[in-house]
């Protein structure tokens, strides 16, 4: 699974950015440094990364900065990294987009294994290996290629996370998943947040796809049970 995919490792601690590479080298990674946010942002911004480790504390711009800008531009998986138990507590809150956080010490296996799920997640949640094109529903159009939601023709404007709860329940319809469901088949073993953030994903989606969100024609509650995409 590692063949062709380059991480970009942000870090300004010389050690802890030789560790990262060392590890996800031997593990079959290409790699590429930036000691700093700026140098993260501009080279993240490249678009030739698979997914970024990012620190939380950089000289010039801080990690959260660097992720913010990110994620306009971008839907990269991103593993940021804090030694500091408040950052925690910020990132938790999903505003930023990051997919996840480890905390400073931490294992290199541990590293590894998270950064191999996150690229397995990611692969498997935009199709890189089966892309499957348009999926039309009603006035709703799903593009799995590019990544799109459109609404009579016009594009509406969603997250990464956003677009993936979408496209997933598309994929499933009529199927009743639980809160909990989604947000361990979407967010993963090491999520960061609850299912509350699968609630504010929804109300986010509904607003945005559908003509009357509190009357919604595609994602229907399921009182007690979840959440359902009607054909």
């Amino acid at each position: 699974m590692a063949l062709n995919k380059t991480i970009l490792i942000v870090e300004d601690e010389p050690s802890i950015a030789e560790l990262q590479r060392d590890y996800l080298e031997m593990s079959g990674y290409k790699t590429v440094l930036a000691d700093n946010g700026e140098a993260g942002l501009q080279l993240g911004m490249t678009g030739q990364f698979d997914l970024i480790v990012l620190d939380v504390m950089l000289p010039k711009l801080s990690g959260f900065e660097v992720c913010k800008a990110l994620r306009e531009a971008s839907d990269v998986p991103i593993l940021m990294v804090t030694a500091r138990r408040e950052d925690i507590d910020v990132i938790r809150g999903l505003g930023l987009g990051a997919d996840d956080y480890i905390g400073k010490p931490f294992k290199p296996a541990e590293l590894v294994a998270r950064v191999k799920s996150h690229l397995a997640r990611y692969d498997r949640l935009t199709g890189r290996n089966a892309r499957t094109g348009d999926m039309e529903i009603g006035e709703l159009r799903i593009n799995a290629n590019t990544r799109q939601a459109f609404v009579r023709e016009e594009e509406v404007s969603l997250t990464a996370k956003e677009f993936d709860l979408l496209y997933f329940l598309a994929q499933h319809p009529n199927q009743v998943f639980s809160k909990d469901h989604l947000f361990d088949r979407l967010w993963g073993i090491y999520a960061i947040g609850d299912t509350q953030t699968v609630t504010v994903h929804i109300r986010k989606l509904r607003e945005k796809i559908e003509k009357d969100a509190s009357a919604p024609v595609y994602i229907e509650t399921v009182w007690g049970a979840g959440y359902r995409f009607r054909l």
